[in-house]
């Protein structure tokens, strides 16, 4: 299979390229953010993966998308329009697209929840990562729509949060995100691959995998580990 995939561009702005969907599908299907990371460490990226503290809101949830980043701060005060770049940010998502919600790891805010889920979802993105507190989780799942996030508190973002901007580099969970880098997230947790890269570690994380696979036909058929990654060099 080709690992020759696109970087994320769009024939009109609204619809997925080919390339696109094939290259979401062949994560999802064959690669998991382990590999994805060892990928990573090669190319000399050693710091994508985000904390072990972000988490699915269920255990398989699996997705790859191109990030949209949002960020909120935490506010003392209740403002006239508390929603409007929130809004705003929520309807510029695009298909194919993560929301990546920056909070700076707020537990006083929880700035997603089921309307926001439903919105996105809609709008054809893929899932969204929350550096920080959701709410209304049962009915996020009844959607089917992937969120991980670091907690669970039932809190309006009305004068605790404000989104004050959207689409611009943040950190989330102590990984830089570029608006347009590909986000992978499973139960393990979420890495963050930069666009510039994305084909070569792929490339890269597909080779692993193949590797990997020998690997563990090898040892269930009684061979010591040491001559295993002698011949395939994966562990």
């Amino acid at each position: 299979m080709s690992t020759e995939f696109g970087k994320g561009g769009r024939a009109d702005g609204k619809t997925l390229q080919t390339a696109d969907l094939e290259l979401f599908d062949h994560i999802e299907r064959n690669l998991y953010t382990a590999v994805l990371s060892d990928a990573l460490d090669e190319l000399g990226y050693r710091q994508q993966a985000m904390r072990e503290t972000i988490r699915p809101l269920s255990p398989d949830l699996v997705f790859a998308g191109w990030a949209r980043t949002i960020v909120c701060m935490d506010v003392y005060h209740v403002s006239e329009n508390p929603y409007v770049m929130e809004i705003e940010a929520v309807d510029s998502l695009l298909p194919g697209e993560v929301a990546v919600v920056a909070t700076g790891d707020s537990k006083r805010n929880a700035p997603w929840g089921e309307l926001l889920s439903t919105a996105a979802q809609s709008r054809g993105a893929r899932g969204a990562v929350v550096d920080g507190l959701v709410r209304d989780v049962k009915k996020i799942q009844s959607l089917g729509f992937p969120v991980f996030a670091t907690g669970i508190k039932p809190v309006d973002s009305r004068g605790r949060g404000l989104v004050v901007n959207y689409n611009i580099p943040v950190e989330c969970q102590g990984v830089l995100v570029t608006p347009g880098d590909l986000v992978v997230a499973d139960y393990d947790g979420v890495v963050v691959v930069p666009s510039a890269v994305v084909t070569e570690a792929v490339k890269l994380a597909t080779d692993r995998v193949s590797r990997e696979n020998h690997s563990r036909e090898e040892l269930m058929n009684g061979m010591l580990l040491r001559q295993v990654y002698d011949k395939y060099g994966v562990l």
